[in-house]
């Protein structure tokens, strides 16, 4: 059973949603403010975090830093209907995904076990080795999918669950062109839709964690209008 934090100053959403998920079979944790969530966080890391960004004492941005500082277990942002910066900026930051209020609690739960069943095909171990399970190398990048290990000329890179398989769709194939779709289709389920401008945010972040340990990164080009391409090096 998945435990899921869902941290949220609306009383109503806390508890209408909370009902939604245990019925799903999960197991709800509800905080009404970053503060509460980062302290539980402290002692018991759930398997998900699904955080509003607007709250007291400490909001979902605030949040979200303070945990890929130390996890990168799948984040999911719920935004105001109308606040597309605050859906770039959390992306860029590290979220996997983001729901707009008012949103459908069944498009919740499919978002849910979309990424849940991702993070379970990363971590697990007994998965029978394929292409997308043994480890590749491609010149200074090394991917471990069973252990959701990445390193770069010989540095651990922290990844959440999108980075990691966007990375790894691009780097299965150097030279070859992945167009947004493609990438879609890799980072979330057929049933989840989601727009190019999340696709290019999230490879954004991925840039920056790579250059982070290597101001010289450049494997992943922008084709523009096209898609993205990795670049063996």
């Amino acid at each position: 059973m998945s435990r899921i934090a869902l941290v949220d100053d609306d009383r109503n959403i806390l508890t209408s949603v909370s009902m939604t998920l245990e019925a799903e079979g999960f197991e709800v944790e509800t905080y009404n403010d970053g503060q509460s969530a980062l302290d539980a966080f402290n002692k018991r890391m759930p398997d998900m975090a699904v955080l509003d960004i607007k709250m007291p004492r400490m909001d979902g941005m605030d949040l979200l830093q303070r945990l890929r500082q130390k996890t990168a277990m799948p984040v999911i942002f719920l935004t105001s209907k109308d606040d597309e910066i605050d859906e770039v900026l959390g992306l860029r930051m590290g979220a996997d995904d983001y729901v707009k209020k008012p949103f459908s609690q069944r498009l919740l739960v499919e978002r849910i076990r979309a990424l849940l069943r991702r993070q379970d095909a990363i971590a697990g171990e007994e998965i029978e080795e394929t292409e997308d399970t043994k480890v590749m190398a491609r010149g200074e990048l090394v991917m471990d999918p069973l252990r959701h290990a990445v390193k770069w000329k010989g540095k651990d890179v922290s990844l959440t669950v999108t980075e990691f398989l966007l990375l790894q769709a691009l780097a299965q194939r150097p030279g070859f062109v992945k167009s947004r779709d493609q990438l879609m289709d890799v980072a979330y389920d057929d049933q989840v839709y989601v727009d190019d401008r999340t696709i290019d945010s999230h490879i954004k972040r991925l840039r920056k964690k790579m250059r982070n340990t290597d101001n010289e990164f450049s494997a992943i080009e922008t084709l523009y209008g096209i898609g993205y391409r990795y670049n063996e090096e």
